[in-house]
């Protein structure tokens, strides 16, 4: 089959990239390649040139602090150009596996997430996140596969994750806010999983991935540092420290408690997803040989 890989220079593209089965034929468009930003005539003519079966769409807007002072510019990539995508994949008979985020919940409901949980964004970047996936759906229906996911980050890329190794390399205390919580999601996971729903044409819908279990970032912060430090990372003490999300003011607000309920997942998929804790270390010990070799 033919994967078009929409967003490859990204963190969660590279992973794709990466991990990509021999028994496809991945071909892998970033921004320079295709940007979504462009008009919708532009977006199509590149799609027709290279005539997928398969589109994965990894690219968004995910400045989030920064969508509230740009809403139109993520609106067109997180919004009008999914729908483009969708259109034509209805129009050409192909199957698009659009990624969506939690942030399309206000994370008021102290439970997992479902599915079919009201959306209720609360501010620019979820609501073009959830803008986009309504446009998927109005063009495919079910045909297209939509799977939310939380918190990710991946070796190389620019997240939480690589943001703690660098300030826990220079400072001796860390703060971190403690009062939101969520699941972190490693890339090289979430690219396993749309391969495999690559796999699955029968697959639809809206589906939720994070790698198992919940974490605050202040949790995330700690485990980074532990994992870090039993890897040879950070070589240095250094004290962390809880903040509530009223000390650390943001642009935009983030949902407190945005756990996705990802159970229904491994029955339509047949994969199951694996500690956050396990995936970290995974990820940690890749930023490492990346940093060994040079490349990081």
């Amino acid at each position: 089959m033919k994967v078009l890989v929409i967003g490859a220079g990204g963190q969660l593209g590279r992973a794709l990239v990466a991990t990509a089965p021999t028994a496809h034929t991945c071909v892998a468009l970033g921004r320079e390649a295709l940007d979504l930003e462009q008009d919708s005539d532009s977006i199509t003519a590149i799609l027709d040139s290279q005539a997928p079966e398969v589109i994965i769409n990894a690219a968004a807007w995910t400045a989030v602090d920064a969508a509230e002072d740009e809403p139109d510019r993520a609106m067109q990539v997180n919004a009008t150009a999914p729908g483009v995508l969708a259109r034509w994949c209805a129009a050409h008979g192909a199957r698009l596996i659009h990624v969506s985020t939690d942030f399309v919940f206000d994370g008021e409901a102290g439970r997992p997430y479902a599915p079919d949980s009201p959306a209720r964004p609360l501010g620019a970047y979820g609501r073009s996140k959830w803008e986009g996936e309504c446009r998927v759906r109005e063009a495919l229906g079910d045909k297209a596969l939509i799977v939310r996911t939380a918190w990710v980050y991946g070796a190389g890329g620019r997240n939480f994750v690589r943001t703690m190794l660098r300030l826990m390399g220079t400072r001796d205390e860390v703060n971190v806010v403690a009062d939101q919580v969520g699941a972190p999601t490693h890339t090289r996971s979430l690219a396993r999983l749309l391969w495999q729903a690559v796999t699955k044409p029968e697959a639809g819908g809206t589906l939720h991935w994070t790698d198992a279990g919940v974490a605050s970032w202040f949790d995330l912060a700690v485990a980074v540092y532990e994992e870090g430090r039993a890897l040879g990372l950070l070589d240095r003490d250094v004290a962390i420290g809880p903040l509530r999300t009223v000390d650390y003011p943001t642009p935009a607000t983030r949902p407190a408690y945005s756990v996705l309920d990802t159970t229904a997942t491994p029955r339509v998929l047949g994969l199951a997803p694996r500690h956050w804790r396990v995936e970290l270390r995974e990820m940690l010990a890749e930023e490492g040989a990346m940093a060994e070799a040079g490349h990081a």
